[in-house]
């Protein structure tokens, strides 16, 4: 009786699978990650008794916007879909006479029955169909339960100091890679995966992250009541700070919204009068404060009880005793000002133009990337070769320096044109060339003839001018 139970089951399961299938999944809410897909029977169908977990040759799955499809079978990922439209699944294991050639389809049918009679009748196969939220997953909560140390600098001032602040808001992410979430995470689920099986774990990891990108964005010198307006930053180096655990489960793309943080009263004490000693530093602001300072005093002592005597009496005393009036005060931050006009208009004493046009001032320009050229020494000529020699040979060739037939301007510059190239200094009037009029003897060229003809003994003058 078991050989012919087998035998019946596995004859009506290989004919109740030989219908095709139609798998789709209704729009995934927020908090579903996976689900397992569906197929479509409704009341005019004939597929009611077709096995679970088994997908038959040509059956067609639907994909929508926002999720992503896998075909699983025996455990193993087969196919993957992430484009919206119908995917027909055409290289199933599982045979059916409406698809493909109809006499290899019957074959594979037959060959099917058989494997299928020695499972006692059951399909001895599972094939199944996951879809992926592929949506930003929206509104993860998180606040910080400790304190996270954040440290405020500010170099105008040298002031480098960490607070405690607690901060929260909400996180969202996607699943940017449902093959890894499916092999490290997911697996063969019976229904669904719901991201609260992920929600205390990933909430841990993403504070974990919060104080190192934190801490990388306090070296851009913000406040904390400005971490807000920076939450760009602060996306990438959480991203950063999460890739590792994250991206092993095919999480990314995390983005925040963060409310502004909140500080213990000590800090935030301790930050307003750090800024309040920074803008004393400002000599102008410092005589101004001063200024106030005297006219509330001198309110005060206007009214004193003893008699308004009394009052600026004690007033000039304790002014005395500062050693600062406002005067002077004015006097040292106009002094200043003008220096840093003269600061900024003076070039850097290291400065230097590169060919590329930009003004530089350190060894490498940051628009062609040209290094600083080395100054030449005095005597240093350029060979035809490229090389930059000091000698009377090129080192690296071995040429000859070449003659100069030049001329050296009042610059220092040596030139051979008419103008010169450093300064435009035109050239000098050379020293004409002379010729003795009586017996044409001519002086070496270049140079000054003497006041008598060395060979006729006749004066030089005008007349033997070339």
């Amino acid at each position: 009786m078991g050989l012919i139970k087998a035998g019946l089951g596995a004859l009506g399961g290989v004919l109740a699978d030989q219908w095709k299938e139609f798998f789709y999944c209704e729009s995934i809410p927020n908090d579903i990650l996976m689900i397992k897909g569906q197929k479509r029977m409704t009341s005019r169908s004939s597929n009611t008794k077709s096995s679970d977990n088994i997908i038959s040759n040509g059956s067609g799955i639907a994909v929508a916007d926002g999720q992503c499809m896998i075909i699983v079978e025996q455990g193993k990922v087969v196919e993957l879909c992430a484009e919206p439209g119908e995917f027909t699944y055409d290289s199933s294991t599982e045979p059916s006479i409406f698809a493909g050639n109809l006499g290899e389809s019957i074959i594979e049918s037959f060959k099917t029955l058989g494997k299928r009679f020695t499972y006692g009748g059951d399909t001895g196969k599972d094939q199944r169909v996951y879809y992926f939220n592929t949506k930003e997953i929206l509104d993860n909560k998180f606040g910080t339960k400790n304190p996270i140390a954040f440290r405020v600098v500010d170099s105008r001032i040298n002031f480098d100091v960490d607070v405690s602040l607690r901060c929260n808001g909400i996180y969202t992410f996607r699943l940017v890679d449902p093959l890894k979430f499916y092999t490290n995470v997911g697996g063969n689920v019976t229904v669904s995966y719901n991201k609260d099986e992920l929600r205390e774990t990933m909430k841990t990891e993403f504070l974990s992250a919060l104080g190192p990108a934190l801490a990388k964005l306090s070296l851009l010198e913000i406040r904390p009541n400005q971490i807000p307006a920076h939450t760009d930053e602060l996306e990438k180096y959480l991203n950063e700070e999460l890739s590792g655990e994250w991206g092993a489960r095919g999480i990314g793309d995390v983005k925040v919204s963060i409310n502004p943080p909140t500080l213990t009263e000590e800090d935030q004490q301790m930050l307003k009068d750090a800024q309040k000693t920074a803008m004393y530093r400002d000599p102008t602001m410092a005589g101004a404060t001063l200024v106030g300072a005297q006219a509330e005093a001198m309110k005060t002592a206007a009214g004193n009880a003893g008699g308004a005597a009394v009052g600026f009496m004690g007033m000039n005393m304790a002014m005395g005793a500062g050693g600062m009036n406002a005067q002077n005060l004015f006097a040292m931050g106009q002094q200043q000002a003008q220096q840093q006009v003269q600061q900024q208009a003076a070039p850097a004493a290291d400065s230097w133009k590169c060919a590329c046009g930009a003004a530089v001032t350190g060894k490498f320009c940051p628009e062609c990337g040209t290094k600083k050229p080395e100054p030449k020494p005095a005597d240093s000529w350029t060979c035809k070769c490229g090389t930059v020699a000091s000698g009377k040979f090129c080192p690296e060739c071995g040429s000859p320096k070449p003659a100069d037939d030049g001329w050296t301007c009042s610059c220092g510059k040596v030139n051979k044109g008419k103008f010169c190239s450093e300064c435009g200094a035109k050239k000098p009037a050379g020293v004409p060339q002379y010729k003795c009029d009586k017996c044409g003897w001519e002086p070496e060229k270049g140079t000054k003839p003497p006041k008598f003809c060395p060979e006729c003994g006749d004066p030089f003058d005008d007349g033997d001018i070339q």
